[in-house]
């Protein structure tokens, strides 16, 4: 797909549509809470009145859907090989929040024709209309996959614990992004979210570690959206397969999380970060492997 091809399509879908804010979410390593973060977030998003899809995009593992407790029909999979449309594969969960199960069916995009391409970026690009928000919960880790999700999101929620495993693995992951050749700086907003920490104070200091580490070596601006504390209420939530900020509103989980979703929501937040839509992001993707 060449981009005037590329640019056709985009165009398009936005005269036809509005768009939607795509919110990718990341860590550096596994285990950190990152898909706990997406599913919550989806939640307060939608007592916000957002309508909210997840994209799981964590290949060979379901998260998502083992935390909602909902087993999805059908797969990204099934949009590009089997014909299904863009609302059959959306899977709905609590407080309808919808997800879709990635599979291995972006990988897989790389190796189709052009008109092909097409047909399916424009059956993405549907999720405009459905979502006003689209959570793109990637794995975690440096690999190309999630290299490439990174490089096409102007939104990035980087989820790191005090852990210095979490913290080296975060620094690594940012370190390959500013050196993929497709990363545009001017273009990209990184948002840290300090995960388990004990006390407030102790998620502000891991964010000033990390960023004067990030500040100097790979300029990368970043900005810090809160903490959410160590909280035994969202282990059992977890347990028993329901997102906290449903089980237990008030839980210090759920209001860390909450307050989080509103800063993101935030009139001069909004306002700063520019809506690209599903078109854009999976045009993006398509064209930086061709």
């Amino acid at each position: 797909m060449d981009q005037a091809e590329q640019l056709r399509i985009i165009k398009a879908s936005r005269q036809s549509r509005p768009l939607a804010r795509v919110i990718t979410v990341t860590s550096g390593k596994g285990g950190v809470g990152k898909s706990n973060t997406s599913i919550n977030l989806a939640i307060q998003f939608r007592k916000m009145g957002k309508k909210v899809i997840i994209l799981d995009a964590d290949f060979g593992l379901a998260n998502i859907e083992i935390m909602f407790g909902a087993v999805p029909k059908h797969n990204l999979c099934d949009l590009i090989y089997q014909g299904k449309n863009i609302r059959e594969i959306i899977t709905w969960g609590p407080m309808e929040v919808g997800f879709i199960s990635g599979g291995s069916g972006i990988a897989g995009m790389t190796n189709l024709s052009r008109d092909y391409l097409m047909y399916i970026i424009q059956n993405l690009a549907q999720l405009d209309a459905i979502a006003d928000i689209i959570i793109v919960d990637t794995g975690a880790g440096i690999s190309d996959a999630v290299l490439e999700f990174l490089v096409a999101s102007g939104e990035i929620l980087l989820v790191t614990t005090p852990e210095p495993t979490s913290i080296t693995d975060s620094y690594s992951l940012l370190k390959a992004l500013y050196r993929h050749p497709r990363f545009q700086e001017e273009a990209t907003k990184v948002k840290m979210i300090a995960n388990r920490v004990e006390k407030e104070a102790e998620g502000q200091i891991l964010f000033n570690k990390l960023n004067a580490v990030v500040t100097r070596y790979l300029k990368i601006p970043m900005t810090y959206l809160g903490s959410v504390p160590e909280d035994v209420q969202l282990s059992r939530a977890v347990m028993q397969q329901v997102p906290v900020s449903l089980q237990n509103p008030g839980a210090k989980s759920s209001v860390a999380y909450e307050k989080i979703a509103k800063k993101l929501l935030g009139k001069e937040e909004e306002e700063r970060q520019p809506k690209r839509g599903m078109a854009a992001f999976f045009s993006h993707i398509v064209n930086g492997k061709k």
